[in-house]
């Protein structure tokens, strides 16, 4: 894994905490504004649109964190994220690769971006997070905290 650049970052927390395990993203940012170490730019969202390219131009580094519905090796997966023009465009929402497609193709820049995914199991209209969300979130903050933020700021 490469080592991350530390100029300047966005973090979109993706998610919809209505929808049970749907809320992994923004239960992850939250928690990430609680340690307070992080020292990029938080934003939450429902979902992606071709209009957070424009935002993600100026950034030198994009994290995505999501849910994800299926099984995920340790509830987690960590992955570099390239752009891609394979995408089906609707209105409702696109992916971390479209986004940064649009990005390219709009503005010429491409900053280097991850999308860290955490496994759910429960999608229904309801508050809060399933147990196995909550161990899956839990361990996904651990591997952040060690691999991505300074070390030296840790308590």
């Amino acid at each position: 894994m490469n080592e991350p650049n530390h100029n300047r970052t966005l973090l979109f927390a993706i998610g919809n905490n209505g929808r049970q395990d749907d809320g992994l993203g923004w239960a992850f940012g939250e928690a990430l504004e609680a340690i307070g170490h992080f020292d990029g730019d938080l934003h939450y969202r429902y979902q992606l649109q071709v209009e957070d390219a424009e935002l993600i131009a100026g950034a030198d580094e994009v994290i995505f964190v999501d849910a994800f519905k299926g099984e995920l090796s340790g509830g987690f997966q960590w992955k570099r994220v390239e752009p891609s023009a394979n995408f089906e465009y609707t209105t409702h929402a696109l992916s971390p690769e479209a986004v940064l497609f649009w990005c390219e193709k709009l503005y010429e820049k491409t900053p280097e971006a991850y999308c860290l995914l955490m496994a759910g199991e429960a999608w229904e209209l309801e508050i809060g997070l399933t147990m196995v969300a909550e161990k899956n979130l839990e361990v996904a903050l651990e591997f952040f905290k060690k691999t991505y933020l300074n070390p030296a700021t840790q308590t």
